[in-house]
């Protein structure tokens, strides 16, 4: 469990810097803007490291206990709600009109992603690892709206929603029966 912690830590705790912006500018120009990209990132990097390999030995272990025993239902709850959070995976990448009214498609399918799997899991792993997820996409979501936007060029035609919609799609389907298995949690059986 403490290296799942000191992971979320070190993943959360380099997040958390740009919300903070003179704080962010003031390592900026003690450090550098390459330095400061490549702590950020190594610190992300190795807290994921970290997040990864404490969940692992914590899944199945006695110290993963039962808090809730959530009903079937919120298996398939789970499965329908992640196709929207992979489109707005998607839509964060490619220029669309979801994206427009969105705003921050990443930090949203983070929400749906992290609600979707606390419904469908009642064990202290889900909650210690789903659990800061969300509230962190929250708290930058507020964060984000608090800073300057960013300037993106408005979607004119309607191929980056297609784009994003199929992408989302491929995403979820490949995550259903391949992906989700090869992080020792099947969603399907055989």
């Amino acid at each position: 469990m403490a290296t799942l912690i000191i992971g979320l830590i070190l993943f959360f705790g380099a997040h958390v810097t740009p919300t903070f912006p003179a704080f962010r500018a003031g390592l900026v120009e003690r450090f550098g803007l390459g330095p400061f990209k490549g702590i950020f990132t190594a610190a992300s990097l190795l807290g994921l490291i970290l997040i990864i390999h404490g969940v692992s030995v914590m899944r199945g272990s006695a110290q993963d206990a039962w808090i809730w025993s959530p009903p079937v239902w919120s298996r398939h709850l789970a499965f329908a709600l992640m196709l929207p959070a992979f489109v707005l995976i998607a839509a964060a990448y490619i220029p669309s009109h979801i994206r427009e009214k969105v705003g921050h498609p990443m930090l949203a399918a983070i929400m749906i992603w992290a609600l979707a799997h606390l419904f469908a899991n009642g064990d202290l792993l889900a909650l210690l690892l789903f659990g800061p997820f969300l509230a962190f996409a929250v708290y930058d979501r507020i964060s984000v709206s608090r800073r300057a936007p960013a300037a993106r060029a408005p979607a004119r035609e309607w191929g980056g929603d297609v784009a994003a919609l199929l992408v989302g799609v491929v995403l979820w389907a490949a995550t259903l029966f391949w992906l989700h298995r090869l992080a020792g949690v099947p969603l399907l059986p055989g």
